[in-house]
């Protein structure tokens, strides 16, 4: 693979997983600002942590093609 695909590469997974670890830290600090620890969270709060948690996965998986493709 060409090194200008693998920076590009390199610049997607950090941006993946930076993105994916702010959204999960700003849904949790929502959810126990707003909600609070007794009660369930609501359908956004809940999305959010389902965007974050796949857009942490995505960085796995992007990351561990850049590996496999060297």
């Amino acid at each position: 693979m060409p090194p200008i695909f693998k920076a590009l590469a390199s610049i997607i997974v950090w941006i993946l997983f930076v993105w994916g670890v702010i959204t999960m830290l700003s849904a949790t600090i929502g959810y126990f600002t707003t909600v609070g620890i007794n009660q369930s969270p609501g359908l956004s709060i809940q999305i959010s942590w389902a965007v974050g948690t796949a857009e942490l996965v995505l960085a796995v998986v992007c990351m561990k093609l850049r590996q496999m493709l060297e």
